[in-house]
């Protein structure tokens, strides 16, 4: 019995699977048959590798080929499980020897005329043999994709041939090079400097992405709500090496890494309302990650927030206070890191004009009730910024030498610096801070204390809320490069805290 390694995910994590090929004598025809837990693409898996046989000008001998793919209570889904099969029939035929590849991962795809083609998850694939001392064998067209991982025992062959010819010392394969890696074509859009008028929401995009809050913004169409999402990205501190490998990582095992490129720009994923729980969470048969993690070390921005199905939105609550979100199927468990920055954009009504004679509907303020209350209570407490975002004035429209437009490098050097301390000084953003970090980051006098007290009573703030004002104010200081928290912080702190909607909302 011929036995080889091969790899299936379960979330970040991934179980070795053991592909064991036994051939029995006894039959008049050849015999093919793969067993164990597997999907429809593993079963087709034979069709392929009689094709691949055939085009290499080999014979099935006339005898039982049975696959065993264990453990087998783990689903093995996916097709890069032709490349481990193909290797083990070549080991029973002699073709290849078993002795040399047992110390191998084997992940691929074979095409009919034996090309090994691209497959999910080559990166962490890398990262897991490295971790265990072996060895990884993927395709060609993701070799510098598994160099990520700085592992050195890449066998990138681009057909099947190529790897016959290497093992058996015709020709070496070449090690890939993580040189031929471009980054991704994500890349910020806009500046800052673009935005006119809209001062109050500036700064408080400037606390969100120094101290890596949440933020909410409520105002009427057109005020420029998606404008300052997605110039957010341009203000963000660059990816550190360790990020950009979790972030490839997870958009390997997604499929949606790209040929030769690594996210090395913080991911936005802006997700239409109309998106169902799977694709927010991730899920299917397979268990990927979904626009939660993708968004991962990044900006996930939601706009019309009110359009999302409730039932949809709740799922951001527990990524949100963990980081992270776990996928439970029927078969398969998978957890993916989720910290993301949340930016959530809305109109205040229906119709958007609530607050404005001339424009609003006759039902306000009746529908602005029922439109936001579409967003429960426990997601909008743990959103730390609460902006409102008021229609632009026409005159404000074209920049004066008098007011000159900050850019979003010049409010990046802040940002950066204001990051800067907070790792420092706690090793993580001041937004994920709690208990006692946060006592120990953010400590308030008792003068200071009191007028938070009596603030958070007043507003009939909770615990979350109490804490998340303690966050923000952190963040103010740090911008300021001040060591402690002064009043000035837990003043503006407090102003973007509601009490109950908002100026656009009914009390």
């Amino acid at each position: 019995m011929i036995s080889l390694n091969s790899i299936i995910f379960n979330g970040m994590d991934a179980t070795r699977i053991d592909v064991q090929v036994q051939l029995a004598t006894g039959l008049s025809k050849p015999e093919f048959n793969i067993i164990g837990l597997a999907d429809r693409a593993v079963k087709e898996s034979a069709e392929r590798i009689r094709n691949v046989i055939s085009a290499l000008n080999l014979h099935m001998p006339p005898k039982r080929l049975t696959v065993n793919l264990s453990p087998a209570d783990v689903e093995k889904s996916g097709s890069h499980f032709d490349l481990p099969i193909l290797c083990g029939l070549l080991c029973a035929f002699g073709v290849l020897s078993p002795e040399k590849l047992s110390n191998y991962v084997i992940l691929g795809e074979i095409g009919l005329d034996g090309a090994i083609v691209r497959t999910d998850g080559v990166l962490p694939a890398a990262v897991w043999a490295m971790k265990n001392n072996m060895g990884i064998i993927c395709p060609a067209a993701q070799g510098a994709e598994a160099a990520l991982s700085g592992h050195k025992n890449i066998l990138a062959p681009a057909h099947v041939l190529d790897l016959i010819n290497h093992f058996n010392g015709s020709v070496t394969l070449a090690q890939p090079h993580t040189n031929e890696i471009q980054q991704s074509s994500q890349k910020p859009v806009g500046d800052f400097a673009e935005v006119y008028g809209q001062e109050s929401a500036k700064r408080a995009m400037e606390i969100a992405a120094a101290g890596g809050h949440a933020v909410l913004m409520v105002g009427p169409p057109g005020s420029g709500k998606t404008m300052l999402a997605s110039r957010l990205p341009t203000i963000l501190p660059e990816m550190t090496a360790d990020e950009i490998l979790e972030t490839s990582v997870i958009y390997s095992i997604a499929g949606q890494l790209g040929d030769k490129s690594l996210i090395t720009n913080r991911p936005f994923r802006s997700v239409h309302h109309t998106a169902s729980p799977v694709s927010l969470a991730g899920g299917g048969s397979d268990a990927k990650p979904g626009e939660i993690s993708l968004a991962h070390n990044g900006v996930l921005f939601l706009d019309e927030l009110p359009e999302f199905d409730r039932a949809t939105l709740e799922i951001l609550r527990q990524p949100m206070e963990s980081g992270k979100i776990t996928i439970s199927r029927a078969k398969r468990n998978a957890t993916y890191p989720a910290h993301f920055q949340l930016i959530a954009a809305m109109n205040p009504c229906p119709c958007g004009h609530l607050g404005n004679a001339a424009l609003a509907c006759s039902r306000a303020p009746r529908c602005a009730e029922a439109y936001q209350n579409k967003i429960s209570g426990p997601l909008l407490d743990r959103i730390d910024l609460h902006v409102d975002v008021d229609a632009v004035n026409p005159w404000d429209m074209k920049p004066t030498t008098d007011t000159p437009v900050e850019t979003s490098a010049q409010i990046r050097a802040r940002v950066v610096a204001a990051r800067q301390r907070q790792i420092a000084r706690q090793g993580k953003m001041n937004a994920m801070l709690d208990g006692a970090e946060l006592n120990a980051a953010a400590p308030l006098s008792n003068e200071l204390t009191e007028f938070l007290n009596t603030a958070a009573e007043k507003m009939s703030m909770s615990a979350r809320g109490y804490n998340r004002i303690k966050r923000i104010a952190r963040t103010i200081a740090d911008l300021r490069g001040a060591p402690d928290i002064e009043m000035a912080d837990l003043a503006e702190a407090l102003s973007y805290r509601p009490i109950g909607r908002g100026k656009y909302g009914v009390k």
